[in-house]
């Protein structure tokens, strides 16, 4: 299994942005996706997962500004950023839970600044 996430970059404080996680290999078809991220000297934190049914989560701090969804076919996540903050700077890496196995995307940098 595979995760490959794209989207990350700099945007201005108030800005939107659009991050991807695509899931390849066998992947069993119960399933969670999400976001963590991880700022700079802080630990890694939830930012929000979905299940294959589509049932969310979110950190308390992001809802309403922070919308997580997924695609089925493939196994895709997108998390759309509105609002963005400096505070949302960090490394934004996509999890895939199956079962008890956990698998990390690659991270992609989100630097939110002006």
């Amino acid at each position: 299994v595979q995760l490959q996430a794209y989207g990350g970059g700099l945007v201005q404080p108030g800005g939107s942005l659009r991050l991807s996680c695509a899931a390849t290999g066998s992947i069993f078809r119960n399933n969670v996706m999400g976001w963590y991220r991880q700022a700079p000297g802080k630990q890694r934190e939830l930012v929000a997962t979905i299940t294959s049914g589509g049932s969310t989560k979110y950190a308390d701090s992001l809802k309403g500004r922070f919308t997580i969804s997924r695609d089925s076919a493939p196994n895709t996540v997108y998390l759309q950023m509105n609002s963005l903050k400096p505070e949302d700077t960090a490394v934004y890496y996509c999890n895939l839970l199956v079962i008890t196995l956990n698998y990390w995307g690659q991270g992609t940098l989100v630097t939110v600044s002006s």
